[in-house]
């Protein structure tokens, strides 16, 4: 796959529909075009300890952040039908499924590729598939893990090797 997105979400409580920050890396013909990344007034629009132990990111570092549906309508023109990929496709996906259906904003066609699963069958010796031992295997040093570019800058780079 020589040209992709790589998504990652941060979530900002329980529910999958509480989207707090989006991380993108556009690859065009196997080389990084661009990124983004963006806060956002996650949906119900509280925060848990436990998930602001995660990643950092606050009620109030988001209070005057934009809704999803105002940034996907910019990022989903960028997008267009390229292929998203994640470390653990499953909780991205989700993510973006329920973040879309919460905003009744259709839900997106777009192909789903999980690095994390490749990497499982591709690497069955390391002592775990997580976003940081894959990447650091495969030459990339994952700095600001949790941050939703960084971790899609990672992800980015075992797609880049994996598939």
């Amino acid at each position: 796959m020589k040209s992709f997105v790589a998504l990652d979400f941060e979530t900002a409580n329980q529910h999958r529909s509480s989207v707090c920050s989006i991380g993108l890396v556009f690859v065009e013909n196997s080389k990084i075009i661009d990124s983004f990344y963006e806060l956002i007034k996650p949906t119900p629009n509280f925060c848990c300890n436990w998930a602001t132990d995660i990643h950092g990111i606050q009620y109030w570092d988001t209070i005057n952040s934009f809704e999803f549906p105002e940034i996907w309508k910019h990022i989903a023109k960028e997008i267009k039908d390229l292929p998203l990929v994640a470390h653990n496709s499953v909780f991205d996906e989700s993510c973006l499924r329920a973040v879309l259906s919460a905003y009744e904003l259709p839900i997106h066609q777009n192909p789903f590729y999980c690095t994390y699963r490749k990497s499982k069958n591709l690497f069955p010796e390391l002592p775990n598939h997580q976003l940081h031992t894959v990447s650091e295997h495969l030459g990339f040093k994952l700095e600001n893990h949790h941050n939703a570019l960084a971790d899609a800058k990672a992800c980015t780079h075992i797609a880049l090797n994996i598939f």
